[in-house]
């Protein structure tokens, strides 16, 4: 089964817009992303202004930070 997943970003972050379109092909095939705009709470803002897009996964905890591919997520994802 395939783990869940956040993607830390924010609205008009072409960054963001890449890493969206990097995950496509892997929701299309069943992995759950929740997009999360850390505009909209403080501590997200405070942890990942600097370093969005970040990929976290919710079983581990384990973050990839932009940039990736789709190898690197799916290796990210084993």
């Amino acid at each position: 089964m395939t783990p869940e997943c956040q993607l830390f970003g924010t609205v008009g972050c072409h960054l963001c817009e890449a890493a969206e379109a990097q995950l496509m092909p892997l929701v299309e095939h069943g992995l759950w992303v929740e997009l999360l705009d850390i505009a909209e709470n403080e501590a997200l803002f405070e942890d990942y202004s600097l370093r969005i897009p970040v990929l976290r996964r919710l079983d581990t905890g384990a973050e990839l930070d932009w940039p990736f591919d789709t190898d690197q997520v799916v290796a990210f994802l084993r």
